[in-house]
């Protein structure tokens, strides 16, 4: 054991050294923030400010629940990076074609076209920017693109698009639509201007815009190569290191009865059950919102023909599904944690209860303050500065106003402070448990203070410093340390069953967690290609990222030792469905996170498919997949321990369970999948701006797709609701089997 954590420490130190040195490059080469634009005639199009006002009227607006920037957001509106970019070059070359050939850009021949696109370039490309005054100096040209486009978001943004899922009055004061399209603008000159001595953009030459000559770098292709190759030495390292480990010892036979038939549940654990009941209502709540949210992508302005859009439009619904998603999530885990902290002790310590009691008042009070805040401020209720804090952030995830934010974060160390004091008698005991207690313990502390991250940013901090502070919250806290926590867990729950043994259990746990974490921190940059980041995190990024799958291609060997567990004692089987539901994780791990993630996440492969429907496919596979069943499974585990004498109708559970794997199935081969493969065909052909249009998904094959999600998500649907009937019949009696009689 001393040297798996020797080796655990080392991985941890290495990787975040590297992490850290690669935001430090970040800082020093993200893409400037100018201070003002002016043409060469001297007339200020931008003024000082501006962009960073206009990044807050986004943010508040719905932010990346509206569209995106640099391919980060929702999926039915336009990339306004990609469309501000390519409205802009085709009214120039449109206005450069009628004044030299009297006509439009697209009824010139090839060689005509050739020459104005080789002189847009030029234009775009070209980097004005004085370092000593702040100030990008533009052709007068430039400036009336900007009037154009300006007046184009302002028809979409006051008057509404149905195509884009934007409700009328999204942004309607003149002054507040300036100062977005200047962030727009910000964000569409990052992307098209070479960096100083570079012949390639902030962006790393992201989007595909064949019109200027975005396309992908020469690094973009070498270390998507470099990527591939890391990947397969992985899978045959990992594939040799399981062939070796076959043949070593094997568990311990089970028990003749159930070592927690006997346990009466403790005061905290049976304060712990409220969670429950709360993750079942959001579980429930959290689909409606889904089916509302896919459905505004092919009736923008309601639902089958009801204007619902008026009181909640597509940035809200999304905004509350994805919110509800993350707190039902991570309310099931912490409600685990701290109802196996008895478990782990076999004591509790004074005013447990009450600091549970306490900890479910506030995320009670987090969740509704958050839920309210965002649609007063998508509804324009907050002004941009109170919305910051009270309102929308407009970052996904992390869509909560600051004062929640921090409001979570207290919450976060209590739940730290109440795990930390229970599990302390256990870490004092010497033994193997000991060292499974003490990852437990590293995992819950990394839980608690690593959404901290979070809080690093500001109103007017750089967006490429937001995307690097914001996929720590995302990928380290969410992907990285929530898997060691229920690893941990998981593991700990076949010890005290008596089904693994602790040595066992705990080297296990710990070198998954090494595994894991090895590939997992520094592959947290595999979503920062884009945004404005030099090509070390590019580079790092998916060599990294690519471990990330290794131990996932693998993972179906835990799964089956897992269900063979199930299967070894008459009396496991009253455990069945929670081990089912943790053997869907590792599927789910394998197919969502390992085969749909590494499809988009090599530098190539993200090139062209970063925010089209390829990335929701990875998003639901994998967040609801892996960390939602594993949230189910984990809550089912409490529930049983906490009636253990008395046994479970399972024909809901059942249903249930095959609901939510075929439906989420069903969603991503039918709908997601194929969407998302058309939309990066149209990316590699026309550029990625198409692939985002409402000229592209409004077709009728894309109208088609887009409604084929209606059967998985039925089936999905109901499968949910299956579930929140079987916890509720837990409470009222339905869920329990009648008592045998003599």
């Amino acid at each position: 054991m001393r040297r798996l954590w020797l080796l655990f420490v080392a991985v941890m130190i290495f990787s975040f050294l590297v992490l850290g040195w690669i935001g430090t490059r970040i800082y020093q080469e993200m893409p400037p923030l100018f201070d003002k634009v002016v043409t060469t005639d001297g007339v200020t199009l931008i003024d000082s400010g501006e962009v960073s006002a206009g990044q807050n009227v986004w943010q508040s607006m719905g932010g990346m629940e509206v569209g995106s920037i640099w391919g980060h957001g929702s999926y039915v509106a336009p990339d306004w990076t990609a469309d501000w970019l390519h409205r802009e070059a085709i009214f120039i070359l449109d206005r450069w074609a009628n004044d030299d050939f009297g006509g439009s850009f697209e009824d010139l021949n090839h060689e005509q076209q050739a020459q104005l696109q080789a002189r847009l370039k030029k234009l775009m490309r070209t980097n004005t920017f004085d370092t000593s005054t702040g100030v990008v100096t533009i052709d007068p040209i430039r400036a009336e693109a900007f009037e154009s486009n300006l007046a184009h978001y302002s028809d979409v943004f006051a008057n509404g698009n149905t195509h884009y899922a934007i409700h009328a009055g999204a942004v309607s004061d003149p002054d507040r639509l300036r100062k977005l399209s200047a962030f727009f603008f910000w964000s569409s000159w990052s992307a098209s201007t070479n960096r100083v001595d570079e012949p390639v953009s902030y962006t790393n030459n992201w989007p595909h815009e064949p019109l200027i000559d975005n396309v992908p770098t020469g690094d973009n292709i070498v270390w998507t190569g470099v990527s591939i190759i890391v990947l397969l030495a992985g899978i045959s390292g990992m594939a040799w290191w399981y062939a070796s480990k076959r043949d070593e010892e094997e568990d311990q036979p089970p028990p003749k009865s159930d070592p927690l038939a006997l346990w009466e549940a403790t005061p905290s654990q049976r304060a712990t059950i409220k969670y429950f009941w709360v993750v079942a209502a959001l579980i429930l709540v959290q689909m409606l919102l889904g089916v509302i949210t896919a459905h505004y992508g092919v009736e923008g302005d309601g639902f089958y023909g009801f204007p619902l859009a008026e009181w909640l439009p597509y940035s809200v619904t999304r905004t509350w599904h994805v919110q509800m998603g993350l707190f039902w999530i991570a309310t099931a885990w912490l409600a685990a944690g701290l109802f196996i902290g008895p478990l782990v002790s076999d004591c509790e310590p004074k005013g447990q209860r009450l600091g549970v009691n306490v900890l479910f008042g506030a995320l009670l009070l987090v969740v509704v303050g958050s839920l309210t805040g965002e649609l007063l401020s998508v509804h324009n209720v907050l002004s941009d500065k109170v919305s910051f804090y009270f309102g929308h952030q407009g970052y996904e995830y992390v869509e909560l106003g600051r004062v929640w934010q921090i409001a979570l974060m207290v919450g976060l160390l209590l739940w730290l402070f109440l795990m930390i004091r229970v599990l302390l008698p256990a870490m004092k005991k010497t033994g193997q448990q000991r060292q499974l207690v003490i990852l437990l313990a590293v995992a819950t502390g990394a839980i608690a203070l690593f959404y901290g991250a979070g809080l690093t940013w500001g109103r007017h901090t750089h967006l490429s410093m937001v995307e690097y502070w914001r996929w720590w919250v995302v990928h380290l806290w969410v992907e990285g340390f929530f898997e060691v926590f229920a690893t941990t867990v998981i593991a700990f729950t076949f010890m005290r069953l008596n089904l693994i043994r602790p040595g066992i259990a705990a080297a296990a746990a710990l070198l998954s967690a090494t595994i894991f974490l090895s590939g997992g921190i520094i592959g947290t940059c595999h979503h920062l290609y884009f945004s404005g980041t030099p090509t070390v995190a590019l580079a790092w990024g998916s060599v990294f990222s690519a471990l990330e799958v290794v131990p996932l291609v693998l993972v179906g060997f835990d799964a089956m030792e897992d269900l063979r567990r199930s299967r070894t004692s008459p009396w496991v089987q009253r455990y069945k469905w929670p081990i089912y539901f943790f053997v869907s994780v590792a599927f789910w791990n394998m197919v969502g996170a390992g085969l749909f993630g590494f499809m988009i996440n090599p530098p190539i492969a993200l090139y062209y498919m970063q925010g089209l429907n390829t990335t929701p496919l990875h998003g639901h596979s994998a967040l609801f997949g892996v960390y939602g069943m594993l949230g189910i499974g984990l809550m089912l585990v409490c529930l049983r321990v906490l009636i253990p004498g008395r046994e479970w109708k399972d024909g809901m559970l059942r249903f249930s369970f095959w609901s939510l794997n075929v439906g989420l199935m069903a969603m991503c081969v039918l709908s997601l999948l194929p969407v998302g493969l058309l939309q990066t065909k149209a990316s590699v052909e026309e550029g990625y701006w198409y692939a985002r249009s409402s000229e592209f998904m409004q077709t009728e094959l894309m109208q088609f797709l887009k409604w084929m999600r209606v059967p998985g998500d039925t089936i999905f649907f109901l499968g949910a609701v299956a579930l929140v009937i079987f916890v509720a019949g837990l409470k009222t009696g339905h869920s329990f089997k009648e008592a045998a009689t003599d």
